[in-house]
């Protein structure tokens, strides 16, 4: 994609009212959801089943691909039917939760729509936590079922007595006592063609019904499940086709048809399935449109460039590192690349040199970047091709059934080009947090998500993130609340008063830094703090340097730390 000397062709306006009128394949209209009126995409997919359907439709052409495992649409649909089936057999009930813990295998979208037709709730676990943070999501969901693979299985079977609810573990890829072989059910992946087509369960589904509990952290250290619709999981597969199609209007072309004798789209995905960007801005929109997904057991550059230019893969990112990471690649002219059409990424910051440097070495893919939360279902902004370029410090504008408002600390709205904090609405909106009703009660408000992000929006509604609010750092995509790495430190009996920071990297964006005072009399080291934090929460989780303060961390009056003087000590 070269860019238009004369773009652009039409205005931001123009190009949104007409993808946007009745007709279109992107039409807006609008439905009352909780009591609210929302705007929504007037041809979404209901429910999650529907694009599973729709999926099914995509036949005999390659949809999974795991090292030498390779998995039709068709065959991937029986082993979903296979496996929901059994679950049902099983007695999984409508609004049961299933917990589905493990690395990016074919059998993750297995049990994640297997669970979504029986009509339970499936609720992924982030596969880097360790024993303690896997208990505890089992926990709280009241998981009755748990999908694992080997190595999860193996921090929480000593922990199984624990977790009341959980009357069954089934195991991919292994055999243990106490758990059940998926293979048993559902077979090996290349056996999965040769299962019986299967019925669909005759469960009722509706776009409001809970379907997902994706865990995010909370600023009181403690993860909170988002409870998300299949509505909310479905829009997904209207936002990357909306935005490709307004670059395209914006550049005097045509919007992109679907062809079905076009080449298949491949994705080269290393974000995790279990969060929501992996979830449903990939699996699920894949699984909408027919592409086909390359999985990768672990980001690993060599890795990737064989398999992009192996597979010809048409799209490839995550988070700002692996953006910057395949550029080193095209430049070291190893391997050919040129089947990449699109480099994507969020989740993290990302310099204004980064799309241009990517426009540079791959002339025909277009760079594009977006925002969202757990809490948006992943994408709520987005933008691509020139419209990024020409705003590379932003991460978008909303997409056009997606509102979002700037405010005052009293609530109030601001006008353009002020900062203040970044609250959404949307179809896209999880409903709440499960059983946590206040905290539910603070952030959602008459259909309104208060992000927690310091934000300014210009006139046509593009967003720049400029701070967090809370507090929080991204490390390389993964969300880190510093006050969970504080309370970490804080059970360490030499320390009496510790800080975490957000330490600049190039490419993972932010790293972890802590300031720590001991108490009088103690001694310890920076690696035993940071082993002790290492036994209590996932590694990415812990600080890469910690500093020793002499007396008691800086405060203002009102008590809080000054974490502004802190960052100056790195």
């Amino acid at each position: 994609m070269m860019p238009s000397p004369a773009w652009p062709a039409l205005s931001f306006a123009e190009a949104t009212a007409r993808l946007t009128a009745p007709g279109s394949p992107f039409a807006v209209s609008e439905a009352v959801i909780r009591g609210v009126p929302t705007r929504i995409w007037a041809a979404a997919p209901p429910t999650l089943r529907e694009v599973f359907l729709a999926g099914r439709r995509h036949g005999e052409a390659t949809f999974l691909v795991y090292e030498d495992d390779r998995a039709s649409f068709e065959a991937f649909a029986r082993a979903v039917l296979a496996l929901s089936a059994d679950l049902i057999r099983g007695g999984l009930r409508p609004g049961d939760r299933v917990a589905i813990a493990m690395r990016n295998l074919p059998e993750w979208p297995v049990a994640f729509f297997a669970t979504l037709l029986a009509g339970a709730i499936a609720a992924p676990l982030n596969a880097w936590w360790t024993g303690p943070e896997l208990e505890y999501g089992l926990i709280d969901s009241g998981a009755t079922v748990a999908i694992l693979d080997p190595e999860r299985f193996d921090r929480i079977a000593e922990r199984r007595q624990a977790c009341p609810a959980l009357a069954r573990i089934l195991l991919a890829r292994g055999t243990e006592p106490g758990a059940e072989s998926l293979e048993g059910i559902i077979g090996p992946v290349s056996a999965w063609a040769s299962l019986p087509p299967g019925e669909l369960p005759e469960v009722p589904l509706a776009p409001e019904d809970l379907a997902t509990l994706f865990y995010t952290s909370g600023t009181t250290g403690r993860s909170k499940g988002a409870m998300g619709t299949h509505r909310n999981g479905a829009c997904a597969v209207m936002a990357h086709p909306y935005s490709a199609a307004r670059a395209a209007l914006r550049r005097g072309e045509p919007v992109p048809v679907p062809d079905p004798r076009a080449p298949q789209k491949v994705m080269l995905v290393s974000v995790p399935f279990f969060h929501v960007t992996g979830c449903f801005a990939t699996l699920v929109s894949a699984l909408s449109r027919g592409s086909r997904l390359v999985l990768m057991r672990r980001w690993e550059i060599a890795r990737a460039l064989d398999l992009i230019e192996r597979e010809r893969c048409t799209s490839a990112g995550g988070v700002p590192t692996i953006a910057w990471q395949l550029l080193d690649g095209r430049e070291a002219g190893t391997h050919d690349l040129s089947s990449l059409e699109a480099v994507t990424y969020g989740g993290a910051p990302a310099p204004a040199e980064l799309a241009r440097r990517l426009r540079a070495a791959f002339p025909h893919a277009a760079p594009a970047t977006g925002w969202g939360m757990t809490e948006t279902s992943g994408t709520f902004t987005h933008h691509m091709g020139e419209e990024y370029l020409n705003r590379p410090d932003s991460c978008g504008p909303p997409l056009p059934v997606c509102e979002a408002r700037i405010v005052d600390p009293e609530g109030r709205a601001l006008p353009p080009g002020e900062i203040g904090e970044l609250q959404v609405k949307g179809p896209n909106v999880v409903v709440g947090y499960w059983n946590r009703p206040a905290e539910t009660a603070a952030a959602f408000r008459d259909g309104w998500l208060a992000t927690g992000d310091l934000a300014r929006m210009d006139e046509e509604g593009f967003i720049t993130i400029v701070d967090r609010a809370r507090d929080m750092l991204i490390r390389g995509g993964e969300n880190i609340y510093c006050c969970e790495v504080e309370n970490a430190l804080h059970e360490h009996p030499a320390v009496v008063d510790a800080a975490v920071v957000a330490i600049p990297h190039p490419t993972l964006g932010e790293e972890p830094g802590a300031v720590v005072a001991l108490a009088r009399g103690q001694d310890t080291s920076e690696e035993e703090l940071k082993a002790f934090v290492a036994a209590r929460l996932a590694a990415f989780k812990v600080p890469v340097r910690i500093l020793f303060y002499d007396e008691i961390l800086p405060r203002n009056p009102s008590g809080k730390i000054l974490k502004s003087e802190l960052r100056k000590l790195f």
